[in-house]
């Protein structure tokens, strides 16, 4: 039995519409799912207790899904069960994203719980190589595109953000704690004449079970706001959300996609 543990944004409904059967889905306490119903809300002070109830329910893979911020822990809620996890969980609190993420499922595999990845159950949200639009990536483009995966590698390295705007070898802006859209908005009122790709992948190192970047049809519009000429993605390490809608948009706005190869 498989349960989904369901964060912020579109990501656990399209994983949801992509599944034959139903899974039980949970969220913690303070990050429900926007368009999802929970069966299970727990509080982060009672993951052992939450833990029992999965496996006591026969559950025996989890999916994480959806966004998740580092709670305040209330000590007055830690519950007999969780008492044992709070070095880890505290841990957790103060390491970086890739760090607090395999704290996590080093939890839940501990208790026996295997970890499946969203694309891993729900594989269409994964495109395909090449050039999804009707606009297709210049060589200096997909130069850019080389010079942006060196820049997410050194990004990496400081557990940071997962994209980076690039023109002509330079970076405009990189991602940070606020997010690709905030990034993109920075970029709204650059002083030259536009140009330039949106790259996105994951960490390097990063466990792909859990927190693989997206974009969805916003992005396509932020990139178009930000001057951007299109946005190339590393296959296999991006989710893409309503990836029809996407591509109707890349092509309406004349913004192309390019799905490029994991760089060695």
């Amino acid at each position: 039995m498989l349960a989904l543990i369901a964060g912020t944004g579109a990501l656990p409904t399209e994983v949801v519409a992509q599944l034959t059967e139903r899974p039980l889905i949970c969220a913690m306490e303070g990050f429900l799912p926007d368009d999802l119903t929970a069966d299970i809300v727990f509080p982060l002070e009672q993951l052992g207790s939450f833990i029992a109830d999965l496996k006591a329910r026969g559950v025996t893979q989890i999916c994480l899904a959806g966004a998740v911020q580092r709670p305040a822990i209330d000590p007055s809620r830690i519950d007999a069960a969780t008492l044992p996890l709070v070095p880890v969980i505290q841990k957790a609190i103060m390491s970086g994203d890739d760090g607090a993420l395999r704290a996590v499922i080093g939890i839940l595999e501990d208790a026996g719980l295997q970890m499946r990845a969203a694309h891993e159950i729900a594989p269409g949200l994964l495109p395909p190589l090449g050039c999804l639009t009707d606009a297709q990536p210049s060589e200096a483009d997909m130069a850019d595109a080389v010079r942006a995966s060196g820049i997410l590698r050194a990004m990496g390295a400081a557990d940071t953000g997962q994209a980076c705007a690039v023109l002509n070898g330079q970076a405009l802006a990189i991602e940070g704690i606020f997010g690709t859209a905030w990034m993109l908005k920075s970029l709204t009122q650059r002083p030259d004449a536009g140009g330039g790709i949106l790259f996105k992948g994951p960490k390097p190192g990063q466990d792909r079970r859990a927190d693989l970047p997206a974009i969805g049809p916003d992005t396509v519009t932020d990139a178009v706001a930000a001057g951007l000429s299109g946005i190339v993605l590393e296959k296999g390490g991006v989710l893409v959300l309503r990836q029809e809608q996407v591509i109707a948009e890349c092509n309406r706005l004349g913004l192309f996609l390019y799905i490029r190869e994991r760089a060695a």
